[in-house]
């Protein structure tokens, strides 16, 4: 058993996920991203003061303020908020995915169908899942980098839709939200904090059986955003790491599984 590395006496199985160094339960500080020692505390403290609040999740603010106005605006042209319906039968149409859409060359569909909603309960477990996810991952990763992760798995998801379901109006920003859960995952396992211990497992595993058993809902688009959001912080931090690459080489393996999201889309269709 290590030992705290202020506190050479005492035990402990606990590491600062930022540095590595062994604390004891008086030295630890609790953070979004697991349990840090007092020097690195410290230094998150003094960072977030010199930049004046960057870590808010402001991009996740404002991707939920989207989906919520796209919503409000739906309703403001006569759409039910009751289900079958955020978005109406006509913003439905002209926003969903699906393979006749694509394949007449609609492609942005593959954007627009993840800010549109069936009904009043599916954005608000979206945006709600949105919000606790943006909030600990962009503070974590960034804004760009949170950002990349999000429309990858958007993209992601899309093609997933259309590939186990090609001909059902698919909406929803599911896809991207199963996305960041991996890529939530992903930064975890980076940083040393345990997936099932800090109760994001056991939420992913609910979300998969939801997935798997409750009918109208998208196992493509799931299954796809997860695996592209997964892949897309696989690359921004454990592949760059890993093989110390320049920030642009991931960055640009990201704009490459896009467009790969993209092209499948498009060739499913």
């Amino acid at each position: 058993m290590q030992t705290c590395y202020r506190h050479p006496s005492r035990e402990t199985g606990v590491s600062c996920s930022n540095c590595g160094r062994p604390i004891c339960p008086d030295c630890m500080t609790s953070t979004s991203v697991g349990m840090r020692c007092p020097e690195c505390a410290r230094q998150k403290t003094r960072a977030r003061t010199a930049r004046s609040g960057a870590e808010e999740p402001s991009l996740t603010y404002l991707l939920i303020g989207l989906n919520v106005l796209v919503a409000v605006g739906a309703l403001l042209g006569g759409a039910s908020a009751t289900g079958g319906g955020i978005g109406g039968s006509s913003l439905l149409q002209d926003g969903s995915v699906s393979r006749f859409f694509i394949g007449e060359g609609e492609y942005w569909r593959l954007v627009t169908a993840g800010f549109l909603h069936a009904g009043f309960f599916h954005l608000l477990f979206n945006m709600f899942s949105l919000y606790i996810l943006g909030s600990m991952l962009e503070p974590t990763v960034g804004r760009l980098r949170f950002g990349t992760i999000y429309f990858v798995s958007l993209l992601a998801g899309s093609f997933g839709a259309l590939l186990l379901e090609p001909d059902a109006p698919t909406v929803g920003a599911s896809g991207a939200i199963f996305g960041l859960m991996a890529a939530t995952a992903v930064v975890m396992r980076n940083r040393g904090i345990g997936i099932m211990e800090s109760g994001l497992g056991i939420w992913i595993v609910l979300n998969l059986v939801i997935t798997f058993s409750v009918p109208n809902i998208s196992i493509g688009g799931h299954i796809g955003g997860f695996i592209g959001g997964g892949l897309a912080a696989a690359l921004l931090f454990d592949v760059r790491e890993r093989l110390r690459l320049p920030n642009m080489v991931p960055a640009a393996l990201c704009a490459a599984l896009a467009a790969l999201a993209v092209a499948g889309s498009v060739a499913v269709s």
